[in-house]
């Protein structure tokens, strides 16, 4: 096999690529934000490149992918490792488990880091069907990778892109946590099903309604534009209702600037036991730490909503009526988040941790924003006139 440059062309979903004495870290975010505005959080999330993938169309039967990933590690608190998903013509042909990489090592109790050093993974695919086909190589959601070399037995030119360019901003929900791969996330199941092409802008603990978010959101290149808003504002306890909603408006209005008539769909949380009626800010459950298990509570008192503190609720039904406020864009919809995983789905398929689905969860939101999103008549519906759009 021969090396083959990884060069922008055949890497989707990354807004830059940074060279590194390590290799190319894809990053989601551009210099400018992450020099700026990116605090220690949105810099570790957004380096971690969920929805990112090597697209390419080849004749080659074996291929392998040599990649350094750096992953987050708990003291006490075991957690799966990231995986690499190789894709042939649309269809899962394999996931890889990373065994390898550095791990930045967190005493939960103390605060304290530890940078332990480890070695490249390689991921190694040799049993491809012979002719032409496109080999999609997803990376790993959760844990930030530098790309060291891809190799293969023949030559590789980019993919031809197909579908509609979707772009998704949302929370670590939107990020994929809890999911076991990266094409095992919820954006991911609703653009495979819909044959969209995602560029994935949901970052853990960071869809905050930033103004540099909405204009990045603005900036980029997109058919169809999403935001998934309400969770992490909760979570944080960082707005009261009087200042979330004019955000949200000039979050939108700022879209919109770049976007005037790109369908834009604004949804609201899923149902998340912990704050459907409590106020943040959210914090780890110390009593759960203590048995080796991680679970989020919400610390404020139930039902305390007074000088406009949020809840899901709340930010749910304000959302709604931003929506509603603004039909004179008859291309913006909104979205119950209820409708994708509510009270009832919490039951059959519990959030682990309090906060984020798993696996199977993360298949049945998607599955459901596809349909609805994306179904007929929906505002996702590329086949669907902009008078027959209907608004949720």
């Amino acid at each position: 096999m021969t090396a083959r440059p990884l060069t922008a062309d055949i890497i989707v979903g990354a807004a830059q690529l940074e060279r590194t004495e390590r290799g190319l870290c894809p990053h989601r975010l551009p210099r400018p934000i992450r020099e700026r505005f990116a605090d220690p959080q949105l810099s570790l999330m957004e380096a971690q490149p969920s929805g990112v993938r090597i697209a390419v169309s080849t004749t080659a039967r074996r291929l392998a992918l040599e990649l350094l990933a750096t992953r987050v590690a708990y003291q006490g608190l075991p957690r799966p490792r990231g995986a690499v998903d190789v894709l042939v013509d649309g269809a899962v042909h394999s996931s890889h488990a990373l065994a390898q990489g550095d791990a930045i090592e967190l005493d939960m109790r103390t605060g304290e880091s530890t940078l332990a050093r480890g070695d490249t993974d390689l991921v190694m695919v040799d049993d491809l069907d012979a002719g032409e086909k496109t080999i999609e190589i997803w990376l790993p959601h959760n844990e930030q990778v530098d790309l060291v070399a891809l190799h293969t037995d023949a030559p590789v030119h980019p993919a031809r892109p197909r579908g509609p360019v979707w772009l998704h901003h949302g929370s670590s929900i939107s990020h994929g946590s809890n999911a076991t791969s990266p094409t095992a996330i919820w954006p991911s199941v609703a653009a495979r099903r819909a044959h969209a092409q995602l560029h994935n802008l949901g970052f853990g603990g960071s869809a905050l309604v930033d103004p540099f978010m909405a204009r990045h959101l603005r900036d980029t290149p997109a058919d169809l534009i999403s935001a998934k808003l309400g969770i992490n504002v909760v979570g944080h306890d960082s707005m009261r209702l009087r200042s979330f909603v004019p955000a949200v408006h000039g979050f939108l209005d700022t879209v919109r600037d770049g976007h005037p008539e790109t369908p834009l769909l604004l949804v609201s949380p899923i149902f998340c036991g912990i704050h459907e009626n409590t106020p943040g800010p959210g914090a780890m459950d110390p009593s759960a730490l203590g048995s080796g298990a991680m679970r989020f509570i919400a610390t404020g008192t139930e039902g305390d909503t007074a000088g406009g503190r949020l809840t899901l609720r709340v930010v749910r039904r304000a959302l709604e009526e931003i929506v509603a406020a603004r039909a004179d864009d008859p291309n913006l919809h909104y979205l119950d988040g209820l409708e994708l995983y509510g009270e009832p789905d919490a039951t059959a398929l519990p959030l682990p941790d309090g906060l984020h689905p798993d696996t199977a969860a993360h298949t049945l939101i998607g599955k459901r924003f596809a349909e609805i999103a994306f179904g007929v008549g929906g505002p996702f519906d590329t086949g669907t006139s902009r008078e027959r759009c209907h608004r949720r």
